[in-house]
């Protein structure tokens, strides 16, 4: 019997070290400290190891774990001698621990940090990536306790296990002695271990997403007797979607002889189901669904899609709820989509998945549709459907996710299956909460590197039943910092949908130059004055009269796209009058027709009241060589005019057209793998102008990312100086806000001077200021209702004598109150500029972040403030002092002199450089930054020191705690 001293050594159980994690085949696995409650599952778990794997792991046959075996491997103090197992369903499947070691290489206590580690896997677990995901988290576990290298001794013959070590990225050495490879890890993150990480991380989340989204075989647990209801609904769609593999009707209540239901195979439970089942779709009422999770975990199905409500949508004992669900599912190594989920459906032709409750399946296509709302999700699945003015026919999509209450896959989780899915040319995501901003940041970078990103984002309150971390940003301010990653940040589902059309089929625009052309000219006025707007560079717009032909049309294009000074066109028409006046399909060819022609630039169509002209446009047939009536089909040819059709109104989405197919062997440079070029067309001129706005912004952000710049080397800056100040003053305090003095000189230590400001608690005192720092001298009340407020009168400036001084000082007290009150300071004056303030600070959720912008009301009543992650780049800093809407105040507007931003941007370079090298900095404000023609001076500075919130993105690979 153990007793509570065997139970705790030196330290309480270390909750903190549990997590799950995902690993490299897609299935999931709990880690956690090993106890000594875990003596018998020790046991169990060695003796399903092959004797081979005992053999590497103790060099010599070891057939059972003596009693003092599983004594000392039970037994962890949590400090010097510390274990972890990976387990599934409560039992093992792999375990690791170290013991610190000295010098010497005996067992040794703190303040050693070296210590030797070892692993053990079971043979059926091998090649799953245990190893590597328990290595992470002992590395973190071990950096926590001091330890700083590990040490390892692994037979030669022990390839696996030597290419878990080498392969971590970790700074190593490596010999060879007595017949065995001695590997000596330092286990500081390096960027090349951050990278293997982050590599790993992405293969195993893609393949968890994959598994659900194309299965092997499924089951619809919940399917009614009756026609009618959830189940029975799912299974009609998955049916009538041509799913390729077995498909498997479940429920409880089905007589004992009932065979199959709509044609598919019937059953009472999951367990009687003959061979493996990848994928349950759960349409149960919530109190019967831990019974199917554990019937579906028994069984070894892969992952669940669960569209029962009644979980944390629903209040307190939901909530518990969901946890007891997550924990479950996670329990048995399955993934969760849900649960109040939609569904998801894949359009690939060799899965042909639709396990969803959308009455209509979307077309095939390359959009990827996550949505976090059901209802978005209905309303985003019907646009992309509806033809005639609608995206699909020609648009579509290549899969779809409602994820619910998202309380196990997110947003983060399908991104990371996109990023490589050849099937994705285009993401787009609807999404109500963010939670967890850093990765989402970290993933939405590298995915729109490679693929347009487009994201609609909820307003900042999280909806009931979405967990999501806590942040003190504001909404704006996590949309920037969106921006800056390269997400397309969009207001509503019609611009979603919008951008998503263009974005999928046109190529990017190589900058911001348009050209506008078409019958109508007050059309074309509107849209040249949309894209002035928009920040685009439009040039006159070509008007060809109401009178215009097919083929006027047909030439006025083709020009345009091979003017060199266009890097776009917006083609407007409007209805025809006349004999000679074009049908719709005739107009929609002579358009194909003239951008098949150069196909390196974005063509874009407004329409109005030509719903023909939106239907010709999404039915238009190529005019390849061979194609049905391609030889009828030339530019000008009278085209019968097909039966009106109603006109699109304004919240109708796009229509597109369809090009011909490229030659043999050449894709258009906007094409997918199909070769599908479509021109969509816009029935409002401001639509299809800030579609092409955000194609031109998000074009540019991928040229600047491929060089995004460095962070430079300052050969002034004290980094272990600022650490000693920073430790010296934490050790008076958990978290505050140190004194002027304190902070000049640590920021001093970053090159960062401040203008010295003097206390002023009486006239005597403002004049024996005045005279130490030299005149001119302000005269600033610094209360905090009249600091950073000089509309108020609570500041006297250029002050040149005694008299002066003296004269403001009583004219401030008089004015405001007592100095007591006011709080007067004495300050050298600086060179005249423009004031500007800058920030930082850490946010839990999102990271640090940089702010910047004009001080005063530009930035306090406007918001006018731009933002970057730290740490800041040369190349981010520039951009940074130019993203603001003032940003002409600095560069010399009507007349004025421009100030030194190259003296702005280093000072930009220098904060971030502070906070990212010292995470106790939690927050600087330097207010104001005067930027004068030559040089910066700050005026003022506060910095607050607190102990340093955790970074998970720098520690091991977890899921979202439940």
């Amino acid at each position: 019997m153990h007793t509570s001293a065997d139970r705790q050594d030196r330290h309480q159980y270390p909750a903190h070290w549990e997590a799950d994690v995902v690993l490299r085949d897609g299935g999931t696995a709990r880690v956690r400290p090993i106890t000594v409650d875990d003596a018998d599952r020790l046991v169990s778990f060695y003796e399903q190891v092959s004797d081979e794997s005992k053999y590497y792991r103790f060099f010599a046959p070891y057939p059972r774990l003596s009693a003092k075996d599983v004594h000392r491997f039970t037994h962890h103090d949590f400090v010097d001698r510390v274990g972890l197992a990976a387990t599934i369903g409560g039992e093992f499947i792999a375990t690791v621990r170290y013991d610190r070691i000295g010098a010497d290489g005996l067992p040794a206590s703190v303040p050693a940090d070296e210590a030797e580690v070892a692993f053990l896997v079971q043979d059926a677990h091998h090649g799953r990536g245990v190893a590597s995901a328990l290595l992470e988290h002992i590395a973190a576990v071990a950096r926590e306790r001091g330890i700083r290298r590990f040490a390892a001794e692994v037979l030669p013959a022990n390839t696996k296990m030597i290419k878990v070590f080498t392969d971590a990225g970790y700074t190593q050495k490596r010999s060879f002695e007595d017949g065995v490879v001695r590997l000596e890890l330092d286990l500081e993150p390096t960027d090349r271990s951050m990278a293997v990480q982050h590599a790993r991380e992405q293969r195993a989340e893609a393949r968890s997403v994959r598994r659900l989204l194309a299965p092997g075989s499924v089951a619809v647990v919940g399917v009614g007797r009756a026609p009618g209801g959830v189940g029975r609904g799912i299974l009609g769609n998955i049916r009538e979607a041509g799913y390729a593999g077995p498909l498997h009707a479940v429920n409880k209540a089905f007589p004992e002889d009932l065979k199959e239901i709509d044609g598919v195979p019937a059953y009472r439970s999951v367990r009687d189901i003959d061979g493996h089942v990848d994928l349950a779709v759960v349409a149960v009422p919530a109190e019967h669904v831990p019974a199917v999770v554990a019937e579906c975990g028994e069984h070894g199905v892969q992952g669940l899609v669960v569209l029962s409500a009644g979980y944390a949508e629903s209040g307190p004992e939901g909530r518990e709820r969901q946890r007891a669900l997550v924990r479950a599912a996670r329990a048995h190594g399955m993934r969760l989509i849900g649960p109040n989920a939609f569904g998801i459906i894949n359009t690939a032709e060799d899965v042909r998945l639709n396990a969803s409750l959308a009455p209509e399946p979307p077309r095939p296509g390359r959009i990827g549709l996550f949505a976090q709302s059901g209802a978005i999700g209905i309303a985003l699945l019907s646009r992309l459907h509806r033809r005639g003015g609608g995206v699909t026919g020609v648009t579509g999509v290549s899969t779809f996710v409602s994820a619910g209450n998202r309380a196990d896959v997110s947003g983060n989780d399908v991104l990371q299956y996109w990023y490589d899915d050849p099937d994705t040319d285009v993401v787009l995501m609807y999404l109500e909460s963010i939670g967890n901003p850093r990765k989402f940041t970290r993933l939405a970078r590298r995915t729109a590197a490679a693929k347009p990103l487009v994201v609609v984002q909820g307003t900042g309150t999280a909806p009931q039943g979405h967990a999501v971390r806590a942040t003190r940003l504001p909404y704006a301010t996590v949309s920037a910092l969106l921006r800056q990653a390269g997400v397309i940040r969009v207001d509503t589902i019609t611009e979603l949908v919008d951008a998503g059309l263009l974005l999928a089929r046109q190529p990017l625009p190589a900058g911001p130059r348009v050209a506008i052309l078409g019958n109508s000219e007050s059309l074309g006025v509107l849209t040249y004055d949309r894209c002035v707007a928009e920040g685009l560079r439009p040039a006159r717009p070509v008007d060809l009269t109401t009178e215009a032909t097919a083929e006027d049309f047909h030439r006025a294009l083709a020009d345009a796209l091979a003017d060199d000074t266009n890097d776009a066109v917006v083609v407007t028409a409007i209805p025809a009058i006349g004999e000679g006046s074009p049908g719709d399909a005739e107009l929609a060819e002579a358009l194909r027709s003239a951008a098949a022609a150069v196909p390196g630039k974005p063509v874009l169509v407004v329409h109005v009241e030509l719903g023909g002209l939106a239907q010709a446009l999404s039915a238009a047939t190529s005019t390849a060589p061979g194609a049905p009536g391609a030889a009828d089909r030339t530019p000008g040819a009278r085209a019968e005019r097909p039966s009106a059709a109603p006109s699109a109104p304004a919240t109708e989405p796009p229509a597109p057209l369809v090009p011909p197919a490229p030659p043999a062997g050449q894709a258009s440079p906007a094409s997918p793998q199909d070769g599908t070029r479509l021109i969509p067309a816009y029935p409002a001129a401001e639509r299809a102008v800030r579609a092409l706005a955000e194609a031109v912004r998000y074009a540019r952000w991928r040229r600047e990312a491929a060089d995004p710049g460095k962070v430079p080397e300052f050969d002034d800056i004290d980094e272990k100086g600022a650490a000693r100040l920073i430790g010296e003053l934490l050790a008076r305090g958990e978290g505050l806000t140190i004194s002027a003095e304190h902070t000049c000189e640590l920021l001093g230590r970053y090159g960062i001077p401040v203008r010295r400001a003097l206390p002023a608690p009486g006239p005597d005192a403002a004049v024996d200021a005045a005279r130490a720092l030299g005149y001119p001298v302000a005269l600033k009340a610094t209360a905090p209702h009249l600091r950073h407020r000089a509309d108020l009168g609570g500041v006297r400036l250029d002050l040149a004598d005694e008299e002066q001084l003296l004269r403001a000082y009583a004219e401030l007290t008089e004015l405001f109150g007592p100095p007591e009150e006011l709080r007067p300071v004495v300050q050298a004056m600086a060179p005249r500029g423009v004031d500007t303030v800058v920030r930082a600070v850490i946010d839990p959720a999102a990271g640090a972040v940089l702010s910047f912008g004009l001080a005063g009301a530009a930035s306090q009543l406007l918001g006018d403030m731009a933002h970057r992650l730290i740490p800041v780049t040369d190349r981010e800093a520039t951009s940074l002092v130019r993203s603001i809407r003032t940003a002409p105040l600095l560069f010399g507007w009507r007349g004025s002199t421009p100030v030194d931003t190259p003296a702005l941007e280093e000072l930009l370079l220098r904060v971030s450089r502070l906070v990212d090298d010292h995470p106790e900095v939690v927050a600087v404000t330097l207010e104001p930054v005067v930027v004068a023609p030559h040089g910066v001076s700050v005026l003022g500075a506060t910095v607050r020191l607190a102990p340093p919130p955790a970074r998970d993105d720098l520690g091991p690979r977890t899921m979202p705690a439940y």
